[in-house]
């Protein structure tokens, strides 16, 4: 894939908030349809996709794969993590924001935008090493999530024990022990879960819908952000896992997840506990307008 084969890629999904943007202004979207919206994404349409990605494919990789892919992932978070501990005291801003900086340094959009480019960059049996290398972002950022981005007093213990975290443990069990369950159970989730990605892009364009974009583009905070997200992180991970000996079909798909913009679910998630939605959607439009440029330019130092 070429720059402007991902640059096609990248301008879908900006197709797809637009259309969310055009709906609420059009008055078919407001607040409560998108906290509506929301709900049925975290709680229904996204498990089902969870699940759906790793029982739908036609074989599984050996064991020794799988845990190859988790040292990596275990790599990769732990990268985030750390930058997610120390960046925010640099960026600044107020409580919420902070959360904002965190949640997006460490969960970026490696399935909505990363399995696509993935499959598209390194064929079609890059996806289940995608879905793997998302497993530990299924559970993070559904229970450390809503801890960043609505802080200690709004965490409840019972937040850990959601739709998508349960979905996220599933995937993982049939990963590891191999389990398949009967085919039609796969197409049937599959199926409902194929909505998640348009739906959820609609919701945040939704949510821009209301706030004033323009400023996006002018605040030097988000354009840290979008730099440490995009550009920064991707450039340290390749230079880590190049030192590792790491496989290079993997290091590849590793690298360009790293790449993603920050994770729609951001905005789910303020949404359902309390964070600061506003900041949270124009972090994920700026880094998602910005790596329409970024993605491209690292799959092709890869390539």
């Amino acid at each position: 894939m070429n720059f402007f084969d991902t640059l096609r890629e990248m301008l879908v999904i900006l197709f797809a908030m637009a259309m969310g943007f055009l709906a609420h202004r059009l008055g078919y979207f407001n607040a409560e349809t998108d906290q509506r919206l929301s709900k049925v994404i975290l709680n229904l349409t996204m498990p089902a996709m969870i699940v759906a990605a790793v029982i739908t494919g036609d074989t599984l990789p050996e064991l020794r794969e799988v845990l190859a892919v988790l040292e990596v992932a275990a790599v990769f978070y732990l990268l985030e993590m750390i930058f997610a501990l120390i960046a925010p005291r640099f960026l600044g801003g107020t409580s919420g924001q902070r959360g904002v900086w965190r949640f997006g340094l460490v969960f970026g959009n490696i399935a909505f935008i990363g399995y696509p480019v993935a499959t598209a960059l390194f064929g079609s049996g890059a996806l289940f090493y995608a879905v793997i290398l998302a497993m530990p972002f299924n559970l993070l950022s559904y229970t450390l999530g809503p801890l960043m981005l609505a802080g200690a007093k709004r965490f409840r213990w019972r937040q850990l024990v959601t739709p998508c975290t349960v979905a996220a443990v599933l995937g993982l069990f049939f990963a590891l022990t191999r389990f398949r369950p009967p085919a039609i159970v796969g197409e049937c989730l599959a199926f409902v879960g194929d909505v998640t990605v348009p739906l959820s892009l609609l919701v945040v364009g939704s949510l821009l819908a209301g706030l004033p974009v323009g400023q996006v583009f002018k605040s030097p905070r988000l354009w840290c952000l979008s730099l440490l997200r995009l550009l920064v992180l991707p450039v340290l991970l390749f230079a880590i896992l190049q030192l590792l000996g790491t496989e290079p079909m993997l290091l590849g798909i590793a690298v360009i997840e790293m790449a993603m913009p920050v994770a729609i679910n951001g905005s789910m998630l303020s949404l359902e506990y309390g964070g600061d939605t506003e900041t949270m959607a124009q972090a994920t439009l700026l880094t998602t307008a910005v790596s329409i440029v970024t993605i491209p330019l690292i799959a092709s130092l890869l390539l």
